[in-house]
Formats: C-alpha cells, sequence, structure tokens
C-alpha cells in the first residue's frame, strides 16, 4: 500500500520534534479504499498491525490539530503525545461500516485528550471542573479579541453566543487572567525583599515550638508504652513473629524463615501475622 511504515524510525515527540516531525511526514496517506480494507482487518479480526498502521498513517493529522492549541504556552510535544493517546482510542473504537473516514471520527477523541491536557497543566489551580466550565474555557478564550479586561457589553455578547450566564463568563475570565505565584523565592532572585515576600517565608516555622516539641516526645512515649502492653495481650508466637517482622531493627525475619521455625507454611506465617495486627490495632484503640 505504500505507506513506508517497514522503514520509518519514529521518534518521540517529547524528546526530539523535529525529527518526529520528519519521519512522520515520511508516510503516505491512505486511499479511502485502503483505510477501509485495513480498518476492517482491525475491526473483524483484531490484527494488531492492522491498528499500527491506522495510528502510523494519522499521525500527521494529531499534529494539524495540536499547533492550534499553542497558545497555551505548553510543549508541543507533550500537546502532540496526548493527541495521539486519543488518536489511539478513535482506532480502537472506529467502526468502518459507518461510512466516515477515521480523522472525522479521531478528531473528537483527539481533541479530549488534548483538552484534559491543558486543564491539567495550564494552572496549578484548576480553573474548570465540571462540562460547562471546559467548554466555557476553551470558548472564551478564543472568542477574546484583545488582552484587556471585556466589558460588560462584550461578555454580555459572549454570554448570549456560548448559551450561559453572564457571570459565569466574567468568573472564567477572572480564572483566565490569574496567574500562579511561585511558593519559594527563585533560586536566582537576589532581591532580598523579594525573596522575604515569598509566601513560603510567610509560614509560622513551629518546628522548634517547645509545646509542639513536648507534645510530640509526649505521644512517643505514651504510644510506646500502649504498643508494650498491647502486645503482651498476644500469645507467644504472635508476639515473636510481630517483633521479627516489624519491631527489630535489624535483620528482619522473612516469612520463609519463620515458617521454618514454627515448622508451619509461609502463608500460615502471614495470616497469624495479620490476625496479630488486627488484634493489635483493637487493643490500642479501645
Amino acid at each position: 500500500m505504500g505507506t513506508g511504515l517497514q522503514s520509518i524510525n519514529l521518534h518521540t515527540p517529547g524528546q526530539n520534534l523535529n525529527a518526529y516531525l520528519q519521519s512522520i511526514n515520511g508516510i503516505a496517506i491512505l486511499t479511502a479504499e485502503e483505510e477501509k480494507e485495513i480498518a476492517e482487518d482491525l475491526y473483524y479480526r483484531e490484527d494488531l498491525e492492522a491498528a499500527r498502521k491506522l495510528v502510523m498513517t494519522h499521525l500527521r493529522f494529531v499534529v494539524h490539530i495540536a499547533k492550534s492549541y499553542s497558545g497555551y504556552g505548553l510543549p508541543e510535544g507533550d500537546l502532540i503525545q496526548e493527541g495521539n493517546v486519543g488518536l489511539m482510542k478513535a482506532v480502537k473504537r472506529f467502526n468502518p461500516e459507518k461510512g466516515v473516514r477515521l480523522i472525522s471520527f479521531a478528531v473528537h477523541w483527539i481533541k479530549a485528550e488534548i483538552h484534559e491536557f491543558i486543564l491539567r497543566n495550564w494552572r496549578i489551580v484548576k480553573i474548570a471542573t465540571t462540562k460547562a466550565q471546559r467548554k466555557l474555557f476553551f470558548n472564551l478564550r478564543s472568542q477574546k479579541k484583545r488582552l484587556g479586561w471585556l466589558t460588560h457589553d462584550e461578555a454580555k455578547a459572549v454570554a448570549a453566543d456560548l448559551n450561559v450566564d453572564v457571570k459565569h463568563v466574567q468568573d472564567m475570565e477572572g480564572r483566565l487572567s490569574a496567574y500562579d505565584a511561585a511558593f519559594d523565592a527563585g533560586a536566582d532572585d537576589d532581591d532580598e525583599s523579594t525573596a522575604y515576600l515569598a509566601p513560603a517565608n510567610m509560614l509560622e516555622d513551629k518546628r522548634f515550638d517547645p509545646a509542639r516539641l513536648v507534645e510530640s516526645a509526649q505521644w512517643e512515649k505514651t504510644s510506646a508504652n500502649n504498643l508494650s502492653v498491647a502486645l503482651e495481650e498476644l500469645d507467644d508466637r504472635s508476639r515473636d513473629i510481630l517483633q521479627q517482622r516489624w519491631l527489630d531493627d535489624d535483620n528482619k525475619a522473612t516469612l520463609h524463615e519463620l515458617a521454618a521455625k514454627y515448622s508451619v507454611s509461609a502463608e500460615r506465617i502471614r495470616q497469624l501475622e495479620k490476625n496479630a495486627m488486627k488484634k493489635l490495632k483493637a487493643i490500642m484503640e479501645a
């Protein structure tokens, strides 16, 4: 079929984008007849080689779609890789008997994966969680004509186009216009006043609070005493298993070592250990 797939040494877009683009541009596009024949091999015979051909011959379309999202400031290679995931999902679900080309069916899946990636990574704080908010997020970014804030009339126009409330448009615009502030001062920030104002430096350091140190020491002492009392409630074998499996500082015993010691199976030691842990927890919580 002239696809040249056997000779393609495909690079990963995230590692060497130029080499990746060059390699996929060397793959011939399938005709409608070729695509249908290969898709039928996958759909009816679960031919994995057919699935690979369908994916490989449509990689250039993913690149074309991914490039339309370049304005979000995310690595193009990452956008392409996410789009490729969507393409593979579409290939898996494609029915050649529906009478449509694969790319027409796959566009939804490709864009859906890219959208998810953008929403996960564009802001540390999630800006869109519901389906309606996601639709508004992408449409609002495409409809804003300038960098400044929308006027009330412009917000009303956008709301009318998207069939949403004006307040939702204004709320989303606020999220889009927000920025992520670094928690720590920059490594090369020499301005002491700027570094001092970093959020990390505004938190109270309670590590050396005397009251907290006393509380921590008391808690450790109480926990140790409770554990000692609880261990005494166990039978000798269960107590020995827990001691050797969890409490000894060095050379913790394996299940097989304890199985040999007590002449039982390793599975039996595991059951005894589990039961002893449950009993120990119940005693300490009582």
